[in-house]
């Protein structure tokens, strides 16, 4: 999420129509961000946050399937992973300010279409959502002193809004929940959210993820394309 900025305006908008519980718990209108290209060419949000963990799949997937127990990928999402975010004509999100949003949405996609075309070779994937955890991350969108101010708030906030896990520890939940589960029983359709109480309790939500199958096809034969170019370009030094 690079240099990550509060629309106020949006904010004191969702303060006005009574969405401002939802905009704080989804960062839904209010996060954007100034989106960059990397050395190789391609947006950075996108390549770090999906891209490069789709390349590094792909080069093991004669490894992860085919073996005698299941095969397991969690992904990193969010709960600000939405639909309005993302484009199939703008997949890397070139030309808007939520990049963030539309990498994590491009996430949900990619695990649901490798659900559908890897469980009958023994490799599941399933998707996480932390919450809003306080990070280096979360840090560099406003100043310190306005963090320290807002601190009590944020614990307040968490006795209606269950995703303000606020610590790594706490964040981790669902990750941690996962991993004792066996993957073949899992809905492919469920984004797994890490919670904690008013009082501290920590949980694991499961909620429907909002992706069309088909959009998940056509990003999946967008990403293929994508590796196949990378792929060509540095074969001299793959080789």
């Amino acid at each position: 999420m690079p240099n990550p900025h509060v629309n106020f305006k949006a904010l004191w908008h969702g303060l006005l129509t009574g969405k401002l519980l939802h905009m704080l718990t989804t960062a839904e209108g209010i996060m954007t961000q100034t989106d960059r290209l990397n050395g190789d060419g391609f947006q950075e949000v996108f390549a770090t946050n999906l891209f490069g963990h789709f390349m590094l799949v792909r080069q093991l997937q004669s490894l992860l399937c085919g073996n005698e127990k299941p095969s397991r990928l969690i992904w990193t999402s969010s709960s600000n992973a939405r639909e309005s975010a993302f484009s199939l004509s703008d997949y890397q999100h070139a030309k808007g300010q939520e990049s963030y949003s539309s990498s994590k949405y491009a996430t949900d996609l990619t695990s649901v279409v490798l659900n559908r075309k890897f469980n009958g070779q023994g490799l599941y994937s399933s998707v996480v959502c932390p919450g809003l955890v306080m990070s280096n991350m979360t840090y560099r969108i406003l100043p310190v002193f306005l963090w320290k101010l807002l601190m009590p708030v944020m614990w307040l906030i968490r006795f209606f809004a269950k995703t303000y896990t606020l610590t790594p520890y706490n964040g981790a939940e669902a990750h941690v929940w996962l991993f004792k589960q066996k993957p073949e029983y899992l809905d492919s359709h469920v984004k797994y959210h890490s919670c904690t109480s008013g009082l501290g309790r920590c949980y694991v939500e499961p909620r429907k993820m909002d992706v069309d199958e088909d959009t998940a096809e056509k990003l999946y034969q967008k990403l293929l394309e994508l590796e196949e170019q990378t792929l060509e370009k540095y074969h001299d030094l793959l080789d």
